[in-house]
């Protein structure tokens, strides 16, 4: 009878408490107190204050029939500063149990407001204190939402040098049970100003209800700048090129929400003009200092085609493509050049005198060789001044799961022996008017491409009987062979290839020459060359047969002679003798011991 009426006390207390949340605690520990409010299952959304206490192992599971998402928000975490992540947290899984997949764990020191979104309408975290005693408290909010009904101006990614955003719906009322994320990202060597004209959410000394996070970087785990709410208008600045933005948004007391603008600012020393060279655009850097000497500002500036207009923070950049705004191209022996001219603009016509000088930026961009050259004049007043700094080509190579070359595989990649294996090498540029063509190919099973190698291309022609070279295809360069492992060694194997540049109006350069011998090779030249490197690609499993691995097609591998027996094998070989004599004689030993005991056991 005791025992029956201890059971049905415990199923009350547990019916209970199963009204909003699947709550289990261990056995011989407090209880995790929770501020349910008299919620039940049936509702869409909640939000929970949890007072821990110490040495806690609490486990709930929020779960909803509906085939909808759970999104859960821990707007405020207060546990042990000084406890370690691995004695107290708070773990998510996606799921109706703590068996499910990790979606995160959250600890004292987390540097963002940690939000997990499930899969499906499950959902279970588990909360650990350590024995310290301090004051813990947990502030969550959770709702079901389904993920293919966006809520509308709710995020979206900027990457200008200055542009402005608002909440949904601004100036009126902010939705309800939204979570919107912005990703401002800007061009290399700026960072982000970040102004709030206005913010008007529901106040909180916590702001656990609405609240907008900012993060230092391009996602919501790049570090928090600040959670911010109530009323104001703050500024921010980040340290890097890329800023994130989120607002998050409860079911109560919606406001007006913010209205937000950002600039860009150019944190590296500009005294006067500098230029970069791209594989697809030319960018100038011109100090508004500079300018200024000159009597100029970023409005007398122009190129070679007016309508391309610069972009204007602390300093004024031209972002010029290499195949628009009048870029000139040209062609000499081994280079390819692209020019154009930022003109500062003269007085107007009926002007009779002028004491301003004439001025003129000639940028040129020169490819030539394993390498980019960035030449910069400017002449002011026939005196010419030239800058030069070094750059190369972006290329990169891929592996494709068939000839179609539309998906590609995702690195690591692993594949199996005498698989037939797609490559492209890709050029990226603007520019329409270049081939790529597949000079030389090359494997080798270590990165530093360090003896020994094997050819699959040389000179443009396929030195592997497995490997086939595609036609010329504009930027990108392609070839197919069956996947081999080199003997003796690990079974990985790294490729590089070595690419030529051509214009495509050039029908005698080296790239419509296809597979020839070198001293023909070096009878026409070619404009540009590249190096793109892939690896390692890795076996899944050795299918040879004995006597078989080793590079494919075997008529390699038979070419190989036979090896000396190593120094490692004889030792391996004399320990393997030397254990069998041991366990031989130990068998021995032992039946001997054995007949002894039996012949000397005495009977009772």
């Amino acid at each position: 009878m005791e025992a029956t009426g201890r059971l049905l006390i415990w199923a009350l207390l547990a019916a209970c408490c199963g009204a909003q949340l699947n709550s289990t605690v261990d056995e011989g520990k407090s209880r995790c107190t929770a501020n349910l409010g008299g919620a039940n299952l049936g509702e869409t959304h909640k939000a929970l204050l949890l007072q821990l206490n110490a040495d806690e192992n609490c486990t709930w599971t929020i779960e909803r029939p509906e085939n909808r998402s759970i999104r859960i928000i821990f707007s405020h975490v207060q546990l042990d500063p000084d406890g370690r992540c691995e004695s107290e947290n708070i773990k998510v899984f996606d799921g109706s149990s703590t068996d499910g997949p990790l979606l995160g764990k959250v600890c004292s020191k987390n540097d963002f407001v940690p939000v997990f979104e499930s899969t499906s309408n499950s959902l279970t975290f588990q909360i650990v204190t350590d024995r310290t005693s301090t004051q813990r408290s947990v502030f969550i909010f959770y709702y079901f939402f389904s993920p293919g009904t966006p809520v509308p101006d709710c995020g979206g990614y900027l990457d200008t040098l200055e542009g402005s955003f608002t909440s949904p719906n601004y100036p009126k009322p902010h939705p309800e049970l939204a979570y919107c994320v912005w990703h401002i990202q800007v061009e290399k060597g700026y960072k982000i100003k970040l102004s709030f004209q206005e913010i008007f959410l529901e106040v909180d000394e916590h702001c656990r209800f609405d609240f907008i996070a900012l993060y230092d970087g391009p996602s919501t785990t790049s570090g928090l700048l600040n959670q911010v709410c109530g009323r104001g208008q703050p500024t921010f600045e980040s340290s890097s090129n890329s800023m994130t933005v989120v607002l998050s948004t409860d079911y109560a007391n919606s406001y007006r929400g913010f209205s937000a603008s950002y600039t860009s600012i150019y944190t590296e020393d500009v005294n006067t003009t500098s230029l970069s060279c791209a594989s697809d655009k030319m960018r100038v850097i011109i100090s508004k200092s500079y300018l200024q000497s000159l009597n100029y500002n970023e409005n007398n500036l122009q190129l070679n085609d007016p309508a391309c207009r610069p972009s204007v923070s602390n300093v004024v950049e031209f972002s010029i493509p290499l195949n628009e705004c009048g870029t000139i191209k040209k062609i000499e022996d081994h280079t390819i050049s692209y020019t154009n001219i930022i003109a500062f603009t003269e007085s107007p016509a009926t002007a009779v005198i002028t004491r301003q000088k004439h001025i003129q930026i000639v940028v040129t961009c020169e490819m030539e060789y394993n390498s980019t050259v960035e030449i910069l004049y400017i002449t002011e007043d026939d005196i010419i001044q030239n800058q030069s700094v070094l750059g190369k080509y972006n290329t990169s190579m891929a592996l494709y799961e068939s000839n179609t070359f539309e998906n590609p595989v995702q690195s690591p990649y692993f594949v199996d022996l005498n698989q037939t294996l797609f490559v492209q090498v890709s050029l990226h540029t603007s520019d329409p008017g270049l081939v790529v063509f597949l000079d030389t190919c090359r494997a080798s099973p270590t990165s530093d491409f360090a003896s020994p190698t094997y050819d699959l291309i040389h000179s443009g022609c396929s030195q592997d009987e497995t490997c086939q070279v595609y036609p010329l295809s504009g930027h990108h360069g392609r070839f197919q062979f069956n996947a081999f492992k080199f003997l003796r060694h690990l079974n990985s194997v790294y490729l590089k290839c070595k690419i030529l540049v051509c214009d495509t109006n050039d029908q005698t350069s080296r790239c419509y020459q296809g597979c020839t011998s070198r001293r023909k090779r070096d009878i026409s030249s070619y404009k540009w060359k590249a190096d793109s490197v892939i690896g390692p690609i890795r076996l899944k499993r050795d299918r040879s047969a004995s006597g078989n691995s080793g590079l494919l097609p075997q008529t390699h591998a038979a070419e190989t002679p036979k090896q000396p027996l190593s120094h490692l094998h004889l030792f391996s070989f004399m320990v393997l003798a030397l254990n069998v004599v041991i366990v031989g004689v130990a068998t021995v030993r032992h039946f001997v011991n054995q007949r002894r005991d039996h012949r000397y056991q005495r009977l009772y």
